[in-house]
């Protein structure tokens, strides 16, 4: 496959990281760098990239155009020292560590590193991601360019000028994926109090979570005329909804859980 990525740095090959450098793949990568101390995690792009356990085994003269930072928030402020090097206008830093303050990145890579925040989802792994970013000061028109070319490749993209507005977008739409989990969770556990058998009860529940995400995703309508378009009058499904747009139900849950991660997400900044 022809190159259409140029040479990157990926920090961290987890869940997430190794997500993303398998979307930059399949577009064609120049040469690229893993840092990686699990080498089990790296495995399977052993043979498409070169895996090194530590900063310090990066070859030498390599010079990557984007260094994406994909490690735990916690470990930033032990890790992006050793990075500092790359800094300048040759290199953009793409980090995906949620809650971390471009400001701070900029303190522990030094005051030249143009920072790049940007908060991505799970079902990058299929490349049906969501991502939002932010740029930090400095960043050029090309680098910005580049980030969203590397973002585009796991999902959609979209960018924002305020980097507080990540904050509340790591706590929708990071960690969104979890909630929706916890729907097919629920709506399985519910179904087996109603005595379906346990294999029905889960296969029913994930492919209507699925189907009707499908759906969502396929149609021009809004969630709520989908919804509503589902509710007959006076039917079993008004009636479960009573139950679950109460007051004090899912709306206000949804609210009080979203402005919790946000809470937390700030909490994080570093």
């Amino acid at each position: 496959m022809a190159e259409t990525l140029p040479p990157l740095l990926l920090v961290g090959c987890g869940k997430m990281g190794g997500a993303m450098l398998a979307g930059w793949l399949k577009r064609g990568l120049a040469p690229s760098v893993v840092v990686e101390p699990f080498a089990a995690a790296a495995a399977p792009y052993a043979d498409k990239v070169t895996v090194v356990p530590g900063p310090d085994a990066i070859p030498a003269g390599f010079t990557p155009a984007a260094v994406i930072l994909a490690i735990k928030p916690q470990e930033a402020a032990a890790t992006l020292p050793a990075f500092a090097r790359f800094a300048g206008p040759e290199t953009v830093f793409v980090s995906i560590m949620a809650g971390r303050a471009i400001a701070g990145m900029r303190d522990l890579l030094g005051g030249d590193a143009t920072v790049i925040r940007a908060m991505p989802n799970t079902p990058a792994a299929i490349g049906q991601g969501f991502t939002v970013a932010c740029p930090g000061p400095g960043v050029t028109a090309a680098q910005r360019s580049l980030a969203d070319a590397l973002l585009a490749a796991v999902g959609e993209v979209a960018w924002v000028d305020e980097e507080a507005m990540i904050d509340p977008v790591t706590a929708v739409s990071g960690g969104g994926p979890a909630y929706v989990f916890l729907l097919a969770e629920v709506m399985e556990q519910a179904a087996l109090a109603e005595g379906l058998p346990a294999e029905l009860a889960r296969r029913m529940a994930r492919a209507t979570v699925a189907g009707s995400g499908a759906l969502l995703g396929a149609s021009a309508e809004d969630a709520a005329t989908l919804r509503k378009a589902v509710t007959s009058p006076k039917g079993t499904t008004e009636r479960a909804l009573a139950v679950l747009m109460a007051e004090a139900a899912w709306p206000a849950l949804m609210k009080r859980a979203i402005a919790a991660a946000t809470a937390r997400s700030r909490e994080l900044a570093g």
